[in-house]
């Protein structure tokens, strides 16, 4: 009954909170926080329900008040504005979906109703934060390309170590030409592995949330159908506008479905990820940068080869830093001077330790 009891609890406290931030507001936003409060309260009014089911009295909310919490972000947000306060705000209902998810008694809509809060603090925040020209970074096509350089970085800092450590140990160039191959390959095939299974968890993540909004759509469709005019007014249409556009998407179930998946969940259908394109791109962008300070040993050894291996592996990891820099909107230089001397004191702690085994073992 306790479990019972903090819910309550937390579910007014989050009621009074957008409350408050509803009369610190104005417009679509004093609409929305309006329409958040009252789904909290709904939330409240539940555990009371089970409460009284087990003869248990409610916390009284007249005695008890806002917490000194929420107080205190009401007081930042009066001082400031409610845009200081929306980032902890969003946080909190991702920790509430995370509570009810794991929480026997609570409905899985709860949940999911949770996490849809946070989706229109994270609108509500973008839309007076962000400029219309920032969003290019967001995109799948940036994020590809951040996980391809990341991939090649990891293959060329951990292989460049790997043989610039045997080298150390060795000048003979088979023993630091098998080292290379195979740590080119160990890593590709971790890699790889490792993505196609984090992929596939995911996934079947993402397809069980598709499900349960499917059933949330067939058995709640009243409630599908208010949360979707709230993330339409959150994205600066207006109340009548909101109601008349998700009315027409609600009468398709499919395009109902289709629709909260994007805008509810985040999600596309269409593409919920590859495990096995994952894989495969996680072993090549690896194997890329691994391969890199290897290839002056698959035609010289000795001395020749380990400078040609360096003089390599600077301008990769060079080329790397740009690359990200850009990605980042960082400052270029910066960047690079710290790519560079991680890159160098990895590659040259290995290398030195590698020449004291050398020395040791022969």
């Amino acid at each position: 009954m306790e479990r019972y009891r903090r819910h309550i609890v937390a579910e007014r406290d989050a009621a009074a909170l957008y409350r408050g931030l509803a009369h610190l507001s104005r417009g679509r936003r004093r609409e929305a926080f309006t329409e958040l409060a009252a789904i909290e309260d709904r939330h409240a009014e539940f555990w009371a329900q089970r409460l009284a089911e087990h003869g248990e009295p409610a916390p009284d909310p007249e005695s008890a008040g806002p917490s000194p919490r929420v107080r205190a972000l009401l007081e930042a947000a009066r001082r400031y504005s409610p845009n200081v306060v929306l980032p902890i705000i969003e946080q909190d209902e991702h920790d509430g979906m995370a509570t009810y998810q794991d929480d026997p008694d609570a409905p899985e809509h709860m949940a999911l109703e949770e996490a849809a809060h946070a989706r229109v603090l994270s609108a509500l925040r973008t839309d007076e934060d962000c400029k219309a020209g920032e969003a290019w970074h967001r995109s799948d096509k940036s994020g590809a390309l951040r996980a391809a350089v990341f991939g090649v970085n990891d293959g060329l800092v951990s292989n460049t170590a790997l043989v610039m450590g045997f080298a150390g140990a060795t000048q003979q160039r088979a023993p630091v030409l098998l080292a290379g191959l195979a740590g080119m390959l160990a890593g590709a095939f971790s890699m790889g592995a490792g993505e196609f299974i984090s992929m596939a968890n995911q996934r079947e993540a993402f397809e069980r949330e598709i499900a349960l909004e499917r059933d949330e759509i067939r058995l709640l469709p009243e409630d599908e159908h208010r949360e979707l005019e709230l993330i339409y007014q959150a994205k600066g249409l207006s109340a009548d506008e909101a109601a008349r556009i998700a009315a027409q998407v609600m009468a398709r179930p499919d395009v109902a479905l289709d629709t909260m998946a994007r805008e509810e969940l985040g999600l596309d259908p269409d593409d919920l990820g590859s495990p096995w394109r994952a894989a495969a791109s996680s072993f090549t962008a690896f194997a890329l940068g691994a391969v890199l300070v290897v290839l002056p040993y698959l035609f010289v050894g000795g001395l020749a080869a380990l400078g040609a291996g360096i003089g390599i592996a600077l301008t990769a990891l060079i080329v790397v830093g740009v690359v990200m820099a850009r990605i980042n909107g960082r400052p270029i230089g910066r960047v690079v001077a710290r790519q560079v001397v991680v890159g160098v004191m990895a590659a040259g702690a290995t290398y030195l330790l590698g020449a004291l085994l050398g020395l040791n073992l022969s």
